[in-house]
Formats: C-alpha cells, sequence, structure tokens
C-alpha cells in the first residue's frame, strides 16, 4: 500500500531536479564554473532526497559485552619469536656426523669407568662450550679447599647474570650457607650460587677461577678452559675426553655424588621455604643407577650431559654434548643403556667399540 506513494514522490523529485538543472544552465550571464557548481549541488540533493526516502532495512542487533569492546579496542599484536641460535657445535658442521646409535649430540663418549675402555665414541676431541658442567670443577675446588659448610653466604649484585641475563629465585641479599650454595649448584644448576661460591673463595673470584684452570692442567684436562663458575660464559670449554676424566675424578667425592643426584631440596629463605628439583629426571627412574650427573645449556653449546652410572654390572662414564632438543640428551642416554644392556658383548665387557662415521 505505501509503494505507491512513495514512488510517486521519487519521480516528482527527479523532475525537479532536472527542472531546476535546467533553469540553472539556461540562466542568462551566469559563470560557466559557476553554473557547473549549481548543478553538482543540485544533484548531491536529488541523491540525499531518494536516500532519505528509501526503505531502509533494520541493522542487526549486536550484543557489545565489556569484552568484546575492550577487544575492539585492543590493538592486535603478533608475537615475535627470535630465530634459535645455532651452537658451536652446529657451525662447526658436528651434526653432519653418522653414529650407529643414531644419536642427537654431535659429541659422544661412553667409557668403562674401570677399564678404560671406549664402548662409544663420537667427535670426543671437539672442544665446546660445556655450560652448567662447569659447576662440577666448581663443586671439586670448594669441597677439596675445606672450607666452613656451615658459614653463611649473601647473594650480591655481583652474582646477578649479565651474561646472558639469566633469573634465579635467589634474590639479592638471600643469604644461605655454603651447604646449601653448593647442593642448589649442583643439583638445579643454581647460577647466582655457584657464583657466591666463586667470589667467596678465600683470595676472591679471580683466584678461583686460576685455580679451576689449575686443577684442569693438573688432571691432564689440556682442552679445557674456564673463565668464570657458573658456565653462562661460552668461553668455558673443554672436549668429552676431558669431561670424563672430570667425572671420573668428581665421582670419588661423596658431597659431589650426594649433592648432584639427590631428587629435590628444599632451602628457608626468610619466612618461605623454597623447593627446588633436580634438573636431571633419570635421577627419578628406578631403571637408572646413577653415581654423579651434571647437565648444562646454552645456546652456544646445545644441550648437555655427563653422568657416571652403573648399567649391565658395568660402572660406564657417558659425557654428550650439543644435543639439539630439549629431551634429546635424556633419550641418547637411554639409547646408550638399550644399547649396553641387549648386546651380549658389552655386558659381558668384552672390548667391543662402535665409532661414528665420518
Amino acid at each position: 500500500m505505501q509503494s505507491r506513494p512513495r514512488t510517486a514522490l521519487r519521480s516528482f523529485i527527479q523532475v525537479l531536479g532536472v527542472a531546476a538543472l535546467g533553469v540553472a544552465l539556461a540562466a542568462p550571464g551566469a559563470d560557466a564554473a559557476e553554473r557547473k557548481k549549481s548543478a553538482a549541488k543540485k544533484q548531491v540533493s536529488t541523491v540525499a532526497a531518494k536516500r532519505s526516502v528509501a526503505p531502509r532495512k533494520a541493522a542487526p542487533r549486536v550484543k557489545v559485552t565489556r569484552a568484546s569492546a575492550v577487544s575492539a579496542r585492543a590493538p592486535v599484536r603478533t608475537a615475535y619469536v627470535a630465530p634459535a641460535r645455532p651452537s658451536f657445535g652446529e657451525l662447526a658442521g658436528l651434526h653432519t656426523l653418522t653414529d650407529p646409535l643414531a644419536l642427537k649430540s654431535s659429541v659422544a663418549l661412553v667409557i668403562d669407568q674401570d677399564t678404560h675402555e671406549v664402548l662409544l665414541s663420537k667427535n670426543d676431541h671437539a672442544v665446546l662450550p660445556i655450560a652448567s658442567l662447569t659447576k662440577l670443577m666448581t663443586g671439586l675446588l670448594i669441597t677439596q679447599a675445606n672450607l666452613p659448610m656451615d658459614e653463611p653466604i649473601t647473594i650480591t649484585q655481583d652474582d646477578v647474570d649479565t651474561e646472558k641475563g639469566s633469573r634465579s629465585r635467589l634474590s639479592v641479599g638471600t643469604t644461605l650457607t655454603r651447604r646449601e650454595m653448593l647442593h642448589l649448584a649442583l643439583m638445579s644448576s643454581e647460577n647466582r650460587a655457584a657464583h657466591a661460591l666463586g667470589r667467596t673463595y678465600p683470595g676472591g673470584l679471580a683466584l678461583f677461577v686460576g685455580q679451576m684452570n689449575a686443577k684442569a692442567r693438573l688432571l691432564g684436562m689440556a682442552d679445557t678452559r674456564y673463565v668464570e663458575p657458573t658456565g653462562l660464559s661460552s668461553n668455558n670449554q673443554s672436549s668429552a675426553r676431558d669431561l670424563a676424566v672430570l667425572v671420573n675424578v668428581a665421582h670419588s667425592d661423596p658431597v659431589l655424588r650426594e649433592f648432584s643426584t639427590s631428587p629435590g631440596y628444599e632451602v628457608a629463605v626468610g619466612a618461605k621455604t623454597l623447593q627446588y628439583n633436580n634438573t636431571n629426571r633419570l635421577v627419578h627412574s628406578p631403571a637408572w643407577d646413577i653415581g654423579l650427573q651434571k647437565t648444562g645449556y646454552i645456546s652456544e653449546a646445545g644441550r648437555c650431559l655427563v653422568m657416571q652410572t652403573q648399567v649391565a654390572g658395568r660402572k660406564l662414564i657417558m659425557v654428550f654434548l650439543d644435543s639439539a632438543g630439549k629431551f634429546s640428551r635424556l633419550g641418547d642416554a637411554e639409547r646408550v643403556r638399550s644399547w649396553v644392556e641387549s648386546t651380549p658383548a658389552l655386558r659381558s665387557a668384552v672390548p667391543h667399540a662402535v665409532r661414528g662415521n665420518g
């Protein structure tokens, strides 16, 4: 019923607009630019009139919540993921070397602790960053110095990591005993604790680092160099051969054996208690008999692991460096254990070595 009046009205407006346009163009004495401007205005008025009388569809009702309003106002942000930095081993092409066990570590060494027989060797002379494996030497010097283990040590600003910017649950001002600091450094790889141990060594940090290098030379670790006690610096470097020597010596220390293999440890910090866990989940497994262990990681070193363990009746020292993947170093250890247990010649301690192809 309403369509005819509206149609008639639109026709009337169109005729009126055309007539007005004709009058404007025929006006005597009008400037050409002014006539054009006037015509444009009339056309706009005509279109506006058409739109004003055209039927409108009702806009859909949209429920606006507080969350949607905030989301609409918030700018869209894309998370930036930094590309993974290649390790020294990757840059040197060590991962291209294959081995019969398909290990993910570019460097590996498995030897019999008693007979020194090499069961598996892969790039064992390569010198690479060793990350927190450094803390084994730190611990060895602390225990052999016969320092009072109940002496309180306070974390200072000097112990804060400026190398990698790593975090720590031990805030500046935290005071623990030397024993507690050593336990956290070996079991959960606490960097501030390790640095504080070196800083409070008689003679200071520089002397402590000098002692670390002197001890390495004394043990015949010719490929090894230390510049600080935590392993955060990529200038702390060694080879699998040297690290096997260090593991053998450290295993003879009952404190290092106990602290490095304890599954968890609690320390009281002021009014609260902090629970720390071992960085090596293999210490929780009943399938493993681990006498000493240490993990390590910085991007330049990749994932690292050293252990003294018993497999198929043999005492073995395992070294894995520059492993690609968060859990791959533990997977490599599992592969070696399964290989030793399933190989009769290895269980009976008959000399048998496996080397990588390359």
